[in-house]
């Protein structure tokens, strides 16, 4: 079975930091030779030369929440389910709101909870 066109496999993300290396060591002098020897997309090679990351590796923008602030949460509902008080959808939102109003004010949105 074929994957889809937007799934890459596992090595194209290999062959393309290859094919970057060797033009910045000038082994090979353009993106469009380097693309062709490591089979890679031309114009993918050019964005990861010119600093644009792979949206698989980018944080989102709508992320409202720091990593360790999502641990926060995490270790919070796991000591409340420790205790026999697994906290509701809506006390976890509030978990969410009050760590944003700490940091930055805004609100987390009404599907977050669910989504977390």
């Amino acid at each position: 079975m074929q994957q889809p066109n937007h799934v890459q496999p596992p090595l194209y993300e290999s062959r393309l930091f290859l094919a970057k290396q060797a033009i910045d060591q000038g082994r090979i002098l353009s993106n469009r030779g380097a693309a062709e020897t490591y089979h890679v997309n031309r114009m993918t090679l050019k964005r990861r030369r010119d600093g644009i990351h792979s949206r698989r590796d980018c944080t989102p923008n709508s992320r409202k929440l720091t990593d360790p602030e999502e641990s926060v949460i995490i270790r919070r509902i796991l000591d409340l389910d420790l205790r026999g008080f697994p906290p509701r959808l809506r006390d976890v939102e509030d978990m969410a709101n009050k760590l944003l109003a700490d940091r930055a004010g805004g609100k987390v949105g009404k599907k977050w909870p669910t989504n977390f």
